[in-house]
């Protein structure tokens, strides 16, 4: 299978310098590795074909964020096998090869994630992906080795390879048709949560995500927008809202929109409590621009809810703050 690395770049040299070396090493006669930069105003470009002339380019003429960035450069990769790796990830050797023998050996798996551990404690899982991610209820996301802020320590209880929910945009491997039949990520979204309305909809359409954790990246995560920044906390409400819309199922749809207005709401007076008043007004922000977007995301839902794949959990915001189980193994 043809594979190639697309690195997402937007004014990241020294993310570039950091982290592209070891892409460069560990992926050798395995897969092309590509920079899809948008629209850099650094010398990001002139690095790569200084230092890295085998890495290959693809110049979008915006910065539309990740969805739209990653649309627009893969319309001009030919390949079988896409791998979308952040910037700020640090691969290891020999980490395509377990991923790849489950794409050859699994026609039906369309995506799949690498084990996510954290690039400053690598003992420990990344936020952004951990060991696999799952859905609650209420269209919460949540990862084994990682339940809302709680990060477990990597002892090998998730050295599987197992289906999940949803794979990290941090590193996500997807077979390039089944990227481009979905029409890849909704642009929408701009950033975040984009990769689980994508993981979704392939589900919907029969196929399988997987994490493989056999094959291990570190991720530094926050590189381009911090967990501190409240545009983050934005773009994470908003778009899970939008989530919800856009895939929950009718028979749950006004329970599971309703409920989640009100639990956001009680996040938005926990940051107040907590004197962090400027996330409570971008969950407002957030409230208010899906209001905006309700009724085209609504649209979008009717051409998407022929199927859904959509398997009842419970709450995982009633199992970690009223039942106090923030491990993996311990959530029902």
């Amino acid at each position: 299978m043809k594979t190639a690395i697309v690195i997402l770049n937007w004014n990241g040299k020294k993310l570039l310098e950091q982290f592209l070396p070891s892409v460069v090493n560990f992926s050798e006669n395995e897969a092309e590795v590509y920079v899809a930069d948008n629209a850099s105003t650094d010398d990001s470009i002139q690095y790569i074909q200084t230092y890295y002339p085998s890495v290959k380019i693809v110049k979008n003429t915006t910065n539309g964020g990740y969805a739209k960035g990653y649309n627009d450069a893969l319309n001009f990769i030919d390949a079988d096998i896409y791998c979308l790796l952040n910037s700020d990830i640090e691969v290891t050797q020999n980490w395509l090869t377990p991923i790849l023998e489950v794409f050859k050996n699994d026609k039906n798996t369309a995506i799949i994630q690498p084990k996510l551990l954290d690039f400053k404690d690598k003992n420990k899982f990344e936020y952004a992906g951990a060991g696999g991610g799952f859905i609650d209820l209420f269209g919460y996301p949540y990862c084994r080795g990682r339940v809302f802020n709680n990060l477990e320590t990597d002892t090998g209880q998730f050295n599987d390879t197992t289906s999940i929910f949803w794979a990290s945009g941090a590193c996500m491997f997807i077979r390039s048709k089944v990227y481009h039949n979905l029409d890849g990520f909704d642009e929408d979204y701009f950033a975040h949560q984009e990769e689980i309305d994508l993981c979704w909809r392939a589900q919907n359409e029969g196929y399988q995500i997987k994490y493989v954790g056999l094959s291990t990246v570190y991720h530094v995560g926050g590189a381009t927008l911090q967990e501190s920044n409240p545009h983050k906390t934005f773009l994470n409400f908003r778009n899970s809202l939008l989530n919800v819309v856009k895939n929950v199922p009718k028979q749950w749809f006004l329970f599971v929109v309703f409920s989640r207005l009100v639990l956001d709401g009680i996040a938005g007076l926990k940051f107040l409590l907590e004197l962090r008043p400027i996330h409570t007004l971008a969950i407002l922000k957030a409230h208010l621009s899906f209001y905006a977007n309700f009724f085209k995301f609504l649209g979008k839902r009717r051409t998407l809810q022929k199927k859904s794949n959509y398997n009842l959990h419970t709450s995982i915001v009633w199992q970690y703050f009223g039942l106090g189980r923030k491990k993996f193994k311990d959530l029902h």
